[in-house]
């Protein structure tokens, strides 16, 4: 990371490009190496992506999506100060990118009704805070829109183990465990 207030695209076409880190408390961008790691695994999967980036923070892991070739990024994020934020790197790279200020969980249950048509993602980034049960939760809820083949992208603080969810590919940066799941049901 360039600084406490800074993050850094790693790659693609916006490689170098620092964007703002809205002051928001309990933000946690994910660290450049698991970035790495993680766009590293997602290459042969990234170009032409929906993507949807739940609890987008930063937007660091979206932005990062785009930057490598994902022909859509959705970013959902409750806190006003960072949808701010997101919305400014937006227009700055005039990236292809839907933002909405919502909570996670709720964007999901409004915009994918059982009965409804729901759009599909093909790669789902899941950073939500740590000290909650936000993951867990939102893995149960994303069922319904999955891609085939989709994979999803987790952090947390402990080992990765999800019912429904294997591990397709798996590291850990310090504290952080990260990996990509894949659905039993969306292949």
């Amino acid at each position: 990371m360039a600084s406490a207030n800074r993050i850094r695209i790693i790659g693609g076409k916006w490689r170098g490009r620092k964007l703002a880190v809205a002051p928001s408390p309990g933000l946690r961008p994910t660290p450049d190496r698991a970035r790495e790691t993680l766009f590293n695994w997602l290459a042969p999967h990234i170009a032409g992506a929906r993507v949807l980036d739940l609890f987008a923070g930063t937007g660091a892991l979206g932005f990062e999506a785009l930057s490598r070739g994902a022909a859509h990024a959705t970013l959902v994020e409750r806190d006003g100060a960072a949808v701010r934020m997101l919305r400014q790197h937006q227009r700055m790279l005039e990236a292809n990118a839907s933002i909405a200020h919502a909570d996670a969980r709720a964007f999901l249950r409004q915009h994918f009704k059982p009965e409804g048509d729901a759009p599909r993602w093909d790669v789902i980034f899941l950073d939500p805070p740590f000290d909650s049960p936000l993951l867990a939760l939102t893995l149960q809820d994303i069922e319904r829109c999955l891609a085939p083949n989709c994979l999803i992208y987790v952090e947390t603080d402990t080992e990765l183990s999800f019912p429904d969810y294997a591990t397709h590919r798996a590291s850990r940066a310090g504290n952080v465990h990260y990996g990509l799941l894949t659905h039993s049901g969306s292949t």
